[in-house]
């Protein structure tokens, strides 16, 4: 495996060095909802919940990783999750001693510049130690393209094409 995954960018010219790494900042259905609801609601760091006419929702912030072919370090996207309130509650009672062996099935709340849309794929959140953020698998059944890079992985070629779309969105 290469060490380092680097670049010289076709946009800016730049050498960009370090695996790729994006995040979202807020659930994508926080951001949809009327200022009315999200000032009742919460948004932090890594917690998220409000509730609308549909009833109460909450959300975490977790790490997804895709591994990239021949380097070390995967391409990372911070993203949100939604749990069921009793997902939310043990993640919420154990998040200063994360139970390792814990699981708990979310949606994910994010639409991924690049990928068709992402909003509501399946996911499995695995709590991690030490204050890192929880990271997600993605359902191997699931045919969409971000689960495909998931599970099997990408080229250095394509992580350059994300991260330049990422980087140069406005150009």
């Amino acid at each position: 495996m290469a060490g380092i995954f680097a670049f010289k960018c076709s946009s800016c010219e730049k050498i960009h060095e370090g695996s790729p790494s994006f995040g979202f900042k807020a659930p994508d259905p926080y951001l949809q909802q009327t200022a009315e609801v999200r000032a009742h609601g919460k948004l932090g760091s890594d917690l998220c919940y409000y509730q609308d006419v549909d009833g109460a929702h909450y959300f975490i912030r977790v790490v997804l990783e895709i591994p990239i072919h021949g380097v070390t370090e995967p391409f990372m996207w911070g993203v949100w999750v939604s749990l069921s309130e009793a997902s939310y509650r043990r993640y919420l009672e154990t998040f200063d001693t994360p139970v390792l062996t814990d699981s708990y099935f979310g949606w994910l709340c994010n639409r991924l510049p690049y990928y068709e849309d992402t909003h509501a794929l399946k996911t499995k959140v695995h709590p991690r130690a030490d204050g890192d953020r929880p990271f997600i698998d993605l359902h191997e059944s699931d045919p969409h393209q971000l689960a495909v890079d998931f599970h099997h992985g990408i080229s250095i070629a394509k992580a350059q094409e994300i991260a330049e779309s990422m980087m140069h969105a406005g150009r």
